[in-house]
């Protein structure tokens, strides 16, 4: 039997602050399941939710002293984490008009499909993903935090600094664009599927 006891986040935080590193990686393994999770939702593959769950713990871990103990710590990463997904998505929307350029310079404004040949399934909860990549980072956010974090609207609020009726009403606009462009057939199927 584990006769020591379980410190609380401040705890932990204030030891990596003293310069415990084993408090840090108590931390990291208390927390990274469910922040890999929420960035996942986030970012479109999970190279890239591995990536940006380290980026997040590098930066609290370089910010740690300035991590407010009285507030949960959980809220606290998730906002590092928010703004790391932001930030890989800037970079990405970068790289993405660059190639385009590229592409337009070298072959021509048009550019040749190919058909798609991925189950209606899969090809539903694809056009979910890149649906929700197309909303604009308020509302992608917003959604998010509410409907595939669990979130309450005061808690998403609060990690985006906004109030909780803004949030919902976020929220509702980006069901609207969501049910405007997604294919309702599709959708149920993968509805159906699950």
């Amino acid at each position: 039997m584990n006769s020591e006891p379980v410190l609380s986040d401040a705890e932990l935080a204030g030891a990596a602050c003293e310069g415990d590193d084993a408090a840090f990686s108590a931390i990291m393994r208390r927390h990274k399941a469910w922040l890999y999770h929420f960035i996942r939702r986030y970012v479109a593959s999970r190279d890239d939710a591995y990536d940006v769950l380290q980026e997040t713990f590098v930066s609290a871990w370089g910010a740690l002293s300035r991590y407010d103990r009285e507030r949960p710590l959980e809220a606290w990463l998730r906002r590092i984490a928010l703004n790391k997904c932001r930030d890989r998505a800037r970079r990405n929307a970068v790289r993405r008009a660059a190639q385009q350029l590229l592409v337009t310079m070298a072959f021509g404004a048009e550019t040749i499909a190919a058909p798609d040949a991925q189950p209606a399934p899969q090809r539903a909860l694809k056009q979910l993903e890149s649906a929700v990549g197309q909303l604009p980072r308020p509302l992608k956010e917003s959604l998010v935090l509410t409907a595939l974090e669990g979130l309450s609207h005061k808690q998403a609020g609060d990690i985006l600094g906004i109030s909780a009726k803004t949030v919902e009403m976020r929220v509702y606009r980006a069901k609207r664009r969501l049910a405007a462009v997604l294919d309702p057939a599709e959708m149920a199927d993968l509805l159906q599927s699950d």
